[in-house]
C-alpha cells in the first residue's frame, strides 16, 4: 500500500476572529486553456490554530489533516513572513 502525502499550500491569513482557527487565502496563478491568459484564481480554507498565534497578513504554510469540524480540514504548519501590504 503506498503512502499518500499531505497536501501542503501557502497562503496570507485573512481573518485570524475565530478561536483557534484562522481564514487563509490561496492564490493560485495558471494560463486559461482556450485563451492563454494569465488568470489568478483565490481560494480560502479554515486552518487549525491551537495557540492563537498567527495574526491576519501572516504568510503561512497550511497542512492537510483529518476532518477537525464541519469545514476544518487544514492546520497551519509554519509562518513563512508577515505580508508586505
Amino acid at each position: 500500500m503506498a503512502f499518500k502525502s499531505k497536501r501542503t499550500l501557502v497562503g496570507t491569513v485573512v481573518s485570524d476572529a475565530m478561536d483557534k482557527t484562522v481564514s487563509v487565502q490561496v492564490t493560485r496563478r495558471f494560463k486559461h486553456a482556450l485563451y492563454k491568459k494569465m488568470v489568478t484564481a483565490r481560494k480560502k480554507y479554515l486552518a487549525h490554530d491551537e495557540k492563537n498565534e498567527y495574526k491576519q497578513g501572516d504568510i503561512v504554510r497550511i497542512q492537510e489533516c483529518a476532518p477537525i469540524s464541519k469545514r476544518k480540514n487544514w492546520f497551519v504548519k509554519e509562518k513563512i513572513g508577515e505580508s508586505r501590504s
